[in-house]
């Protein structure tokens, strides 16, 4: 079990950087429209995190075995996307003065794989906890706030690309590769 919150300790250090760092800049900004996700995102990642630990039983390897892979594609495929992106990655969501719409690369088959890999990496994290009330309280949450998040976000990317945009949605899928 203290590997599993060391790893989850890790994530949430590594995602506050990212929010401290990778912050839309004011002068830097050409609209911003987050509608609170960013905030109902994190209060759902904690909440479900805090309570997935408290739910849960000793790490089961068999599940922790699925688990730990899940977490590491995860991290790979959101670190992937947010690398691709490059400046135009803002952990709010704002489209930045030198955004260009990203079709290539990891995004020519999935509009928003980092939300993907942010998935992947609570699933895992669920499984290592070996409760199905783990699994509930972590996945369900955060699941909801992530597609809160993808529709505030497809608002504004509508607004700003239009019909590029809308073509590029027709073409691809949401949220996980060939299925959503």
């Amino acid at each position: 079990m203290s590997q599993l919150v060391y790893l989850s300790i890790a994530y949430g250090i590594s995602e506050l950087l990212l929010m401290i760092l990778k912050h839309s800049k004011t002068g830097a900004v050409k609209t911003r429209r987050d509608k609170g996700s960013m905030i109902f995102l994190w209060l759902m990642i904690t909440l479900g995190f805090c309570s997935g630990f408290i739910l849960s039983k000793h790490t089961n390897q068999f599940w922790a075995g699925f688990g730990f892979p899940l977490i590491v594609a995860g991290l790979i495929i959101r670190w992937i996307a947010i690398l691709q992106l490059g400046k135009s990655f803002t952990v709010d969501v704002a489209i930045t003065n030198s955004a260009i719409l990203k079709t290539d690369g990891i995004y020519k088959r999935i509009r928003h794989p980092s939300y993907f890999g942010i998935i992947l990496v609570i699933v895992g994290f669920s499984m290592t906890m070996s409760s199905i009330y783990s699994f509930l309280v972590l996945v369900v949450p955060v699941t909801a706030a992530v597609l809160y998040r993808i529709n505030v976000e497809e608002e504004l990317l509508i607004n700003e690309f239009g019909k590029t945009y809308l073509d590029y949605k027709a073409n691809t899928k949401k949220l996980i590769p060939g299925i959503y």
